[in-house]
């Protein structure tokens, strides 16, 4: 049997069915390749969504349904470190549960310049969520319980060979591409026949995982209910994940330096001791879920018409939760590229826009994440003795303690550095000045409008951003009044190449952030500015319209 799409993606986790999403809103065909059944339980091992994957779900439609997803409504997302689960708070980072998310300004991540805040939803949730919004494009083609054994390229396409897991006796389906992309996780097949090789450090840390069933769990706390809740004591730092803010909880027994075996330590016994409970609590053990924090990055994201994204071009500790979050900007990023080859605007050129964006970021984050596994170990290996004690001491033990863990992590729980401040300096189809865009750390960031930043968000109206009115490519933002020589200029050279432009006149709108100070501001669908400038003639409109596309001369597509 022989089929044909535009983009084979192999791979329908997080990032695959994103991948396929963004294309679909272009309205370019997919078609999916997953090697689990339609109704396998998802993992439980990613529990967030980041504010910018937020806004590409509000974007593609899904925000509304994952926002009401996951924990209960009232359940706090916010994060707490205690003396073990059941014992006495240390500190605490406020984050809000989803019934007061977009009106509780109050914490360290309220006040963030963005329509969609983060929200702490476990994968269990988020795959069946995107799977269902999957089914209903028509555009998308699911075949679940299917395996891709190889693929050729040849000079227009990949020429695939799938094989049917539910059935060993049916014939190969054979199907051809124009690109393939392998969203196929850390054992990536796709990244192994394309030559690719993770490099970087191979263990960061290990942790012994357990998700269980523990009903009771909840009318035991002390300290109020939180999303993730940190033990430190002397004997052993771990910490809990809420599935379902009722009953089922991911648990993380941090390994220390010497515990090189997942069975190092007794795993009931770890258990027990983060939650501080005695041998007399009863829980469920439901899966095993180890993992080794890693920090590699592939060496190379492409080889010709196949790519790579999410856990099979990078894996690290999953500190500031920007493992599958990577990996969605990846697939955005990849989709709006290999959408202007399939829409046939944008040069062959243009494709190398993809690595050059994204692999610097990747290996950014990767580092950000490893430099906050080690000084979290660090952190544990300095748990004052005394943390527990009833005495003067012991509460200024864990008054200084406290603060030093809150000082420390709200930084990646409340990461606007991650979010917000990561650029494209490196890419053949912006149009840098030579302005540089400024530095970010995990935590902290700058709004700017320096071409490869995010551009800032601000509202145009009640509850509609100025990112719910971007075109599918390029959007002119006019940011003063009277740019229609400029205006003009750049729709002729637009449509001369075919290049896709919306217009959006916002010099009427109040209270604009002080960062746009140009009267023109070029800005693509994934909120990147990629030009600015005080005006456009003929000429130069048909350069920065050609480099865009990608394209050395003014050839059409």
């Amino acid at each position: 049997m022989s089929l044909s799409a535009p983009v084979l993606v192999v791979g329908a986790g997080p990032v695959g069915m994103t991948m396929a999403l963004c294309l679909a809103r272009r309205g370019i065909a997919c078609t999916l390749v997953e090697m689990r059944p339609a109704d396998a339980l998802p993992d439980v091992k990613c529990n967030h969504i980041s504010a910018r994957s937020m806004e590409l779900f509000r974007a593609l439609g899904v925000a509304a349904d994952l926002r009401a997803g996951g924990l209960p409504d009232d359940y706090p997302h916010a994060v707490s470190y205690r003396t073990s689960t059941l014992g006495q708070e240390i500190a605490r980072i406020h984050i809000p549960g989803r019934s007061t998310r977009l009106t509780d300004h109050s914490g360290p991540d309220g006040h963030w310049p963005t329509p969609e805040p983060p929200h702490r939803i476990n994968q269990r949730y988020i795959e069946p969520i995107l799977a269902s919004h999957v089914a209903q494009q028509g555009l998308i083609t699911t075949l679940y319980r299917h395996q891709v054994l190889d693929f050729e390229q040849t000079d227009d396409g990949v020429n695939v060979r799938i094989q049917n897991l539910q059935s060993h006796d049916a014939p190969l389906l054979r199907l051809q591409a124009a690109y393939l992309v392998g969203c196929d996780g850390g054992r990536s097949a796709v990244r192994k026949a394309i030559g690719a090789k993770l490099v970087g450090d191979e263990v960061v840390q290990r942790v012994q995982s357990t998700c269980i069933r523990a009903p009771d769990l909840i009318g035991r706390l002390q300290a109020p209910a939180a999303w993730a809740m940190f033990t430190v004591n002397p004997r052993r730092s771990g910490n809990i994940y809420a599935i379902d803010g009722r009953e089922v909880w991911l648990i993380h027994n941090y390994l220390r330096d010497h515990e090189l075996d997942f069975d190092a330590v007794d795993r009931d016994w770890a258990i027990r001791t983060i939650l501080g409970v005695g041998d007399d609590f009863e829980y469920e053990h439901m899966s095993r879920e180890d993992w080794i924090g890693r920090r590699l990055v592939s060496d190379k994201l492409r080889a010709g018409r196949v790519f790579l994204a999410g856990d099979a071009a990078h894996l690290w500790v999953p500190y500031a939760g920007y493992g599958m979050n990577a990996g969605l900007a990846d697939a955005a990023n990849l989709a709006w590229h290999l959408s202007a080859q399939i829409e046939g605007w944008a040069a062959p050129e243009a494709l190398d826009a993809y690595e050059r964006e994204r692999h610097p970021i990747t290996e950014q984050v990767s580092r950000f994440a490893m430099d906050h596994a080690h000084a979290m170990s660090q952190r544990r290996r300095e748990i004052p003795l005394n943390l527990e004690e009833d005495s003067a001491e012991g509460q200024a033990a864990r008054e200084a303690f406290g603060q030093n863990l809150y000082d420390l992590n709200v930084q990646q729980y409340c990461c606007a550095g991650l979010n917000f401040g990561y650029y494209y300096d490196q890419s053949p189809v912006m149009v840098y000045d030579s302005e540089k865009a400024p530095d970010y750390s995990m935590g902290s960031f700058k709004a700017s409008t320096v071409p490869g930043c995010r551009a800032p968000h601000f509202w145009l109206g009640e509850g509609q951003s100025v990112y719910d009115a971007l075109g599918p490519a390029y959007t002119l933002l006019c940011l003063q009044p009277n740019q229609g020589d400029a205006v003009a200029a750049l729709q002729a050279a637009a449509e001369h190449l075919g290049m896709p432009l919306r217009v959006l006149d916002v010099s009427g709108v109040k209270d604009l952030p002080t960062e746009y100070q140009h009267p023109l501001l070029m800005v693509r669908a994934d909120a990147h500015t990629v030009w600015r400038g005080h005006g456009l003639n003929e000429e130069t409109a048909t350069t920065l319209v050609a480099r865009l596309c990608g394209r050395a001369d003014l050839t059409p597509a």
